[in-house]
């Protein structure tokens, strides 16, 4: 658990785990917070899409308890047409795999033939455009 500072109504500074908070403010019941402090739950910052640029994070009052917010915005135009040619040009360094596909939706090189699920391990084999079990 985390507590963060409320001052002015606002979350104040960032928020600290439980045990620097009780040895900090000994004397606060961690259970019954004042209103100076709030409970925090940290939010881990997901993917939040390939064509997404990640433009920061806020404190929120969410459920009555304060959480990180992660804020992206959409890329331009020319933003996408940029990762996906810096996409195109680190392809062309990698083996010879003309057979796979540029998918303009994951931003990625999908193989003709998906990638096998029994959890083996497997390399793409140009020549005969399939998946070679790797011993």
């Amino acid at each position: 658990m985390f507590v963060i500072r409320i001052k002015d109504g606002q979350p104040f500074e960032h928020p600290i785990s439980e045990d620097n908070f009780t040895a900090t403010f000994p004397d606060v019941d961690i259970n019954n917070l004042p209103p100076e402090f709030a409970r925090f739950e940290r939010v881990q910052l997901s993917s939040a899409g390939v064509y997404k640029i990640y433009t920061g994070s806020s404190y929120q009052l969410i459920d009555g308890v304060y959480k990180d917010v992660h804020t992206f915005r959409d890329m331009t135009s020319d933003e996408i047409l940029n990762t996906q040619n810096t996409v195109k040009d680190n392809w062309n360094i990698a083996p010879n795999w003309s057979s796979w596909t540029f998918n303009e939706e994951t931003c990625e090189f999908d193989p003709p033939v998906a990638y096998p699920t029994d959890g083996s391990e497997y390399r793409w084999d140009e020549a005969t455009q399939s998946w070679s079990l790797i011993e």
